[in-house]
């Protein structure tokens, strides 16, 4: 096996923008969200926020369970 074919195809980090196209709403729900500390977590690299694919996945089922009637 090469080396280029052991990385992950999909995408680590997410831009706001691809976060907010993945759930379906706008920019400004997200920067919303996380300014309010209840979207999915974010990572900051220097000015720039991005969204672990793994952890906007991971909220997305924490969100499901939350809306589940008991």
């Amino acid at each position: 096996m090469q080396p280029d074919q052991t990385v992950p195809s999909q995408q680590l980090l997410l831009t706001i923008p691809q976060t907010a196209k993945r759930l379906g709403v706008s920019r400004a729900m997200v920067y919303s969200l996380i300014a309010k500390r209840k979207g999915p977590p974010v990572i900051r690299l220097g000015r720039s926020i991005r969204v672990p694919a793994v952890s906007l996945q991971k909220w997305i089922e924490e969100q499901e369970q939350e809306q589940k009637p008991s």
